[in-house]
């Protein structure tokens, strides 16, 4: 079958027919006006030949005439892929011959150089897409353009956008005019534009349309219309808009509603597995329930609200709180000054007036701070005074951590999920978790006090400078180990760096690569990956890929003083000068002041690197829990409700035991959450602060001004540096050479190792006090963080000049220059 009508075209046919078919088949069937036409199916392009016959015959049927014909890509319209302006429409066909050229013309611009980039970014294989081409009657049109049934800038679902202009609408979709440009909110009335080529009526019927498109495909449209010389309004089109971030769940609590991304303050952007996101929200309503909080399973922690694959903090409650509110912004800066300003201005919103009394009932929390205070600041004092036997201490943690009972290589899968779902947290909620979270809270307070105490006395650059080459920092400790590792790989330089990291997995894996002594590193460090807090992304010991290319990017410092070790060294030596210089100075200005801070910035050096102990030691559990479900996974692909063992990843832990206890088959719902999730990863921008309407806070404030050519940020760690940046969005696999600029849309420990060849680091998000900038910090190169849309509005190779200090970013130019950093 090479032609089929419109009017027998519906949404299971778009294999065949393409995407945009297949909407207008849909919308014929619900009852909409669509200009009559009929689709050339995929399977005509499939043999390379155009049935000029059948075309002839269907376009006779149509009564000939005017006719519009456009490609309909079988993977168009697809949910993160529209495909919109790809590929070609011909408008104004007449005539059998030129019908058959426009179909040719439809086909050859799926090989566009347009199209085939679009496709490579989407991640759609060539191989898996045909065209289908659309040929409909064409609309004698007096006025035309697009409809979005959401803010396609915003996110707002509370918001339809219309721009028209007299014409067929073509000028409108190609930017060739500027339209009339309307926003309709909801309860409010549409107004016409004077002079504008709309009318109040008009855009209710749009309004009303939109609704009806909207309900029928379940999902926001980008809609395409036109009236005609006798006033009557027809669709030509309809397609999701695929960039709009999804919608926080319906809570069934009082709107609007306010959420903030909490994840990237663990480096994590990208969106958890479902299994990732389940065993978080689990330990987390452990937590609560061990301490006395009352917290509903099914929702996880009534605060934390899982969207998009991402964690968000629900700060409606304290929005609306008289006593609270007006510390809100403050209590933000944490998270960067676009956070803040965005709360400043939502605080004149009325949907968040105040109200009395506090965002959480005052009994269980007082109840609460009785138990754990006295605890928390005994054990706090304990550690600074005697920091030794609290390292000692951790040291025996680490070591439960490690020897935690677990099943045995004959266990069942029943005992492996007990122990995922049960056995597991023990050590993550128990006292070898106390152990290792007091040093923790002691370095963070040790390390942000002086600042406080030393106020218009030290500078920014001296308080990050005592922070720099902190010692018992594991996680520098880790950079540093595998720099030795390199060190190692030194006299096989040749097969290191000529040799693809995961080629090098593979020859590892069958022993057959020299021994560098990256067994014994990961015997220590293979429960450590980026992304790392979602037990759904494989750890370092089971694809050490990651590391092969950054050994190769350390095996490429040919300059001694970049040398990581030596740089940490030199970090370490000028941080001991500045507390000795701060020390005098503060002691000679405020003396009780000084004294205090004097001891604060000496222990500090103690302490200050446990800050990332607590992380570390419960990823060690978390890695055994991986372990086992991936075990159980194989167990379920033998049994037959998984295709792969990896699918156990994108289940749920009920939906596990279910599998494992009543054999239910997942496979078609697994297959569906990694199309989700696939989506989600290729996802550029995700929003800080959303609004329950799916409104994204920061892109209705107005843009900061700003010299041109540089960018604003939060200063993270102090210093300037000059270099070619290095745009890196996934650490996996990355290159970066001794002395560029890394810029990352976020970072976490598994991101680390590429500092140390490093000049400077340039964030999309964080905070000062985020994994990122301290370990920046430490190794004396600057930082800055929260440059919005860092990662595109940056490109590799460009040079750039960042101050940590002052927190901006300035692109110098696109031409060669020697790399280098400085302070």
């Amino acid at each position: 079958m090479n032609v089929i009508g419109l009017d027998r075209v519906d949404a299971g046919m778009v294999g065949t027919v393409g995407g945009k078919a297949a909407g207008l088949g849909e919308m014929i069937a619900s009852g909409e006006r669509v200009p009559p036409g009929f689709c050339l199916t995929a399977e005509a392009h499939a043999s390379g030949t155009v049935p000029a016959d059948e075309l002839a015959a269907a376009y006779e049927r149509l009564g000939g005439g005017p006719v519009a014909v456009r490609s309909s890509a079988t993977a168009e319209d697809l949910p993160d892929a529209s495909f919109a302006g790809q590929q070609d429409t011909v408008l104004d066909v007449r005539g059998d011959a030129a019908l058959v050229e426009a179909v040719r013309r439809c086909w050859a611009s799926m090989d566009s150089e347009r199209a085939v980039a679009y496709r490579e970014a989407a991640g759609i294989d060539r191989a898996d897409t045909h065209m289908a081409v659309v040929v409909q009657r064409m609309v004698d049109a007096t006025v035309a353009g697009v409809l979005f049934t959401a803010d396609p800038l915003t996110g707002s679902r509370s918001r339809m956008v219309v721009d028209a202009a007299p014409g067929p609408g073509t000028a409108v979709v190609d930017g060739s005019v500027t339209p009339d440009h309307h926003v309709l909110v909801d309860g409010e009335p549409a107004a016409a534009i004077e002079g504008g080529c709309l009318t109040a009526a008009r855009l209710e019927e749009l309004r009303a349309a939109g609704r009806r498109l909207a309900e029928h495909f379940g999902s926001p449209q980008d809609v395409e219309w036109a009236y005609d010389a006798d006033g009557v309004l027809w669709l030509l089109q309809s397609r999701p808009i695929t960039t709009l971030f999804p919608l926080p769940p319906d809570t069934g609590k009082p709107g609007p509603r306010l959420y903030l991304e909490v994840g990237h303050m663990q480096g994590m952007l990208r969106p958890f597995t479902p299994m990732g996101m389940d065993c978080l929200t689990r330990i987390w309503v452990r937590w609560c329930s061990l301490h006395g909080i009352e917290v509903d399973p099914r929702e996880g922690a009534s605060l934390l609200t899982p969207v998009g694959g991402r964690l968000y903090l629900d700060l409606t409650d304290a929005m609306r709180s008289a006593p609270v509110r007006g510390r809100l912004p403050q209590a933000m800066e944490i998270y960067g000054p676009r956070v803040r300003r965005a709360i400043e201005h939502l605080l004149d919103d009325p949907g968040f007036a105040p109200r009395p009394g506090l965002p959480f009932a005052p009994g269980p929390a007082l109840r609460l701070a009785a138990r754990i205070l006295p605890t928390t600041v005994a054990h706090i004092a304990a550690t600074i005074a005697r920091p030794e036997r609290a390292r000692a201490r951790v040291a025996r943690a680490l070591r439960d951590f490690r020897n935690q009972p677990r099943p045995g290589p004959e266990a069942t899968a029943a005992e492996r999920f007990a122990f995922v779902s049960e056995d597991a947290y023990a050590p993550i909620l128990g006292a070898p978790m106390m152990a290792v979270i007091w040093p923790t809270f002691a370095g963070i307070i040790l390390g942000t006090l002086p600042s406080a105490l030393l106020h218009g006395v030290a500078s920014a650059d001296e308080l990050d400078a005592v922070l720099g080459g902190m010692p018992h920092n594991v996680t520098t400790e880790m950079d540093l180990a595998l720099w030795r590792v390199a060190g190692n790989a030194d006299d096989h330089r040749a097969l290191f760096l000529g040799t693809d990291p995961a080629e090098l997995t593979d020859l590892y894996r069958r022993g057959a690569l020299p021994d560098i002594g990256l067994a014994d590193f990961l015997d220590v460090y293979g429960h450590r990956a980026a992304a790392e807090v979602d037990i759904g992304v494989p750890r370092w010991a089971e694809d050490p890929s990651p590391l092969f290319a950054t050994i190769a990017n350390y095996l490429r410092v040919d300059d001694p003083d970049q040398a990581p070790d030596r740089r940490f060294d030199e970090a370490a030596l000028r941080a001991r000068r500045t507390i000795s210089e701060l020390s005098l100075r503060g002691r000679a200005r405020r003396p009780v002041r000084g004294r205090i801070a004097s001891f604060a910035m000496r222990r500090s050096r103690q302490l200050t690197g446990s800050r990332e102990l607590a992380k570390f030691s419960w990823l060690i559990p978390f890695a055994e829990m991986r372990r086992q479900l991936l075990l159980i996974g194989e167990d379920l692909v033998r049994r037959g409700p998984l295709e792969r063992a990896d699918d156990v990843m994108f289940l749920t832990l009920d939906e596990v035991r279910a599998a494992v206890h009543e054999g239910a088959d997942h496979r078609s719902l697994v297959t569906a959450r990694r199309a989700v999730h696939d989506r989600e990863v290729r996802r550029p921008s995700v929003p800080a602060l959303l609004m329950s309407d799916g409104t994204d806070v920061e892109a209705i404030l107005p843009r900061p001004e700003t010299e041109e050519g540089t960018l604003p940020g939060t200063p993270a760690a102090a210093g300037r540096a000059t270099g070619r940046a290095r745009v890196v969005r996934d650490p996996s696999g990355a290159h970066v050479e001794p002395g560029e600029i890394l810029v990352a849309p976020t970072t976490d420990p598994g991101w680390t190792p590429l500092f140390m060849t490093a000049a400077g680091l340039v964030t999309e998000t964080g905070s000062p006090v985020a994994h990122g900038p301290t370990v920046a910090r430490e190794y004396g190169i600057p930082a800055v963080i929260c440059v919005r849309d860092a990662t595109r509005e940056i490109r590799t190779g460009q040079v750039i000049t960042i101050d940590g200090t002052a927190g901006t970013v300035t692109v110098e130019s696109d031409g060669p220059t020697r790399p280098g950093r400085g302070r």
